[in-house]
């Protein structure tokens, strides 16, 4: 493997980014200018322009036949977005969550994945199953759209004005904005084409397998925007950004750049085994851990959010060790399934039952 593939791999993470910024200050000036509200922006584009270099970098794998890159990036994104980035975020600063994460997207969030689960267990993502995935994400889309008109918290709307709109859009600026998206969606594809190229290369040089390259290396590449967005957000106190942000990105994942990639797939999507007994299911997992976590006083805290960076660094661990067959594996795999998940899920069922038992004595 030489020093060249390392920099092509490093040059298409920076183009995706870039491509990414640029994309979505283009179309996020553009909507402004055509009268969308900030927040139907911030809801749509923003959310969805963080996620594009995943949809880059996974319809790429499928047209190129390299369904396990593609189908490790969505996974890997989804565990990487909830584990690192809402762990670092809360680290940073502890994370208000509103009510209709918890009531409607988390729990939309866990059933696309479940739906997700439930396709690959015949081993493949084929044709129809992705266009039923897209469907869901148009679908959900234009209920993110409905929703964003029915919000009238002035908090929420200045926020999001803030953060997106331009009070001093000039009308010969929508030719700059136009080029900064036709820019960025260049960037996304030529990035996308070094990403998987070299991401590939490396994966035969250490004889790892495409699938651990694609819940890795690739997976946290792309899910760099979405890491700059939450973390910024955190830091800045901006209400919901943060973890809007993340939600938001996983149902896209699997709805629309899962879906586009399998329905544009000669083949569909292969699933291999070992996603089917691992990696999805600790997806899930992870999307259902949201719930008591962010049911716990409507707050992801500190030291939650050290839980979940920790998990992080323990299944990234866990896959390391699984694809080089290193002796410890055996060992650290009852660690984890013997003593941490266990001793997590109890103090999860802990927060729930306190939480509540608390909510009651403020009724009565």
């Amino acid at each position: 493997m030489s020093i060249a593939v390392i920099g092509w791999l490093i040059a298409g993470l920076v183009l995706l980014v870039v491509g990414a910024e640029a994309l979505v200050r283009g179309a996020s000036k553009l909507a402004i200018a055509i009268g969308l509200s900030p927040l139907i922006i911030g809801l749509t584009i923003v959310a969805y322009g963080t996620s594009s270099p995943e949809m880059a970098v996974s319809v790429q794998s499928s047209l190129k036949g390299q369904a396990d890159i593609a189908l490790g990036n969505v996974v890997g994104s989804n565990i990487f977005n909830v584990l690192f980035i809402l762990g670092i975020s809360a680290l940073a600063a502890p994370l208000t969550v509103a009510q209709q994460l918890i009531r409607l997207d988390v729990p939309i969030m866990v059933g696309v994945s479940a739906l997700m689960f439930l396709f690959g267990l015949d081993g493949k993502i084929n044709r129809s199953d992705g266009i039923i995935l897209f469907i869901g994400a148009i679908v959900y889309t234009i209920f993110l759209i409905y929703q964003g008109r029915k919000e009238q918290n002035p908090e929420v709307q200045a926020e999001y004005a803030e953060a997106y709109s331009n009070r001093d859009f000039a009308r010969f600026k929508w030719l700059i904005n136009l080029g900064l998206i036709v820019l960025g969606l260049a960037l996304l594809v030529q990035g996308s084409r070094w990403l998987v190229e070299s991401s590939i290369t490396i994966a035969r040089a250490i004889g790892v397998n495409e699938l651990i390259i694609g819940l890795t290396i690739v997976a946290a590449g792309t899910s760099l925007p979405e890491l700059a967005t939450s973390l910024i957000a955190s830091l800045k106190g901006e209400r919901d950004i943060a973890v809007g942000n993340v939600v938001g990105s996983n149902i896209f994942n699997i709805l629309a750049v899962l879906g586009l990639s399998a329905a544009v797939s000669p083949n569909g999507i292969e699933v291999p085994a070992a996603a089917i007994r691992f990696d999805i299911p600790v997806m899930i997992a992870v999307a259902i851990a949201c719930l008591p976590i962010f049911f716990s006083g409507n707050l992801i805290t500190r030291w939650e959010g050290g839980i979940f960076t920790a998990y992080y660094v323990a299944y990234t661990a866990y896959l390391i060790l699984s694809s080089t067959e290193h002796a410890s594996l055996p060992i650290f795999s009852a660690v984890l399934g013997l003593f941490i998940v266990p001793l997590t899920v109890i103090t999860l069922i802990i927060i729930v039952l306190r939480e509540i038992n608390s909510r009651r004595k403020k009724r009565t």
